[in-house]
């Protein structure tokens, strides 16, 4: 058993997205999905569009899709997970499998593939781009890829500043000269700025089509969030997706939303 796999049988993946901070970035990345598949659904039935959903967790996003009517299949790598998801019985086509290697599934396959669990995980620059090269290579030309990354200024202000760890952090290697977190930062967890997302894209044959913040400032407001009545909650997650979109906001959020579109070319 991998590091990893330790981890997340004992992380509790569904209560994440059930937290105030956790429904911001659920319902935000939900909100995106929709507009891509809203602009497909225009063209044939929902039954008739594919959708792969990589590093599919318990299936947060993979059973809601397919109980809206669309062909969902899930990859995940942690049996722990893989066998919740599969409990749910929701009719997602759900297999084990690793982001670096779709060779299960044939080039143009998906029109809309997820990214949203992998690039967390993946420290070194040739295993996130192999990651992205599959996702892209699956997915049809025209086609969308909404990746998912945990951002370098929300973990050390959170960490090194908030949890007050900073002296620690630089001492022992976890930050380099200009405040980038290292592998030692966390060996489990790999944070990113928008220049690292940026070069990864320019590698592939795809174009941005925006990118979002995820959560934005929830994470940072967690308490003050869980204070607030359900009609607050409310006000704020309309907020949020409001200014979801501003570049001045976007590296300081907990995790963003990069939505790709394939290139139609003939060297895809």
């Amino acid at each position: 058993m991998t590091d990893l796999e330790a981890y997340y049988n004992k992380f509790n993946e569904e209560k994440r997205l059930d937290s105030r901070h956790g429904r911001v970035e659920f319902v935000t990345s939900m909100h995106y999905i929709h507009q891509c598949l809203d602009e497909i659904v225009k063209e044939r039935a929902k039954e008739e569009i594919h959708i792969l959903d990589i590093g599919a967790g318990t299936g947060r996003y993979s059973v809601p899709l397919a109980q809206e009517g669309f062909d969902v299949t899930a990859v995940e790598l942690v049996k722990h997970n893989l066998g919740r998801l599969k409990q749910k019985g929701a009719g997602v086509h759900a297999y084990q499998g690793n982001a670096m290697n779709l060779k299960k599934f044939s080039d143009d396959s998906f029109d809309v593939t997820l990214l949203f669990g992998p690039m967390y995980h993946l420290h070194e620059e040739k295993d996130k781009l192999a990651a992205l090269r599959e996702a892209v290579r699956v997915t049809r030309p025209g086609g969308r890829i909404l990746v998912a990354y945990i951002m370098n200024e929300f973990s050390v202000i959170t960490y090194a500043f908030k949890e007050k760890h900073i002296l620690e952090a630089l001492q022992e290697g976890m930050l380099t000269e200009d405040y980038h977190c290292t592998s030692k930062a966390n060996p489990l967890y790999s944070m990113v700025r928008l220049e690292d997302i940026e070069a990864l894209d320019r590698q592939v044959e795809v174009r941005r089509r925006q990118i979002i913040a995820a959560d934005g400032a929830a994470n940072y407001m967690r308490p003050f969030l869980n204070a607030l009545t359900e009609e607050e909650f409310d006000a704020f997650l309309q907020y949020h997706l409001a200014t979801c979109e501003r570049m001045d906001l976007m590296g300081a959020s907990g995790h963003t939303v990069d939505i790709l579109v394939k290139e139609e070319s003939e060297n895809v």
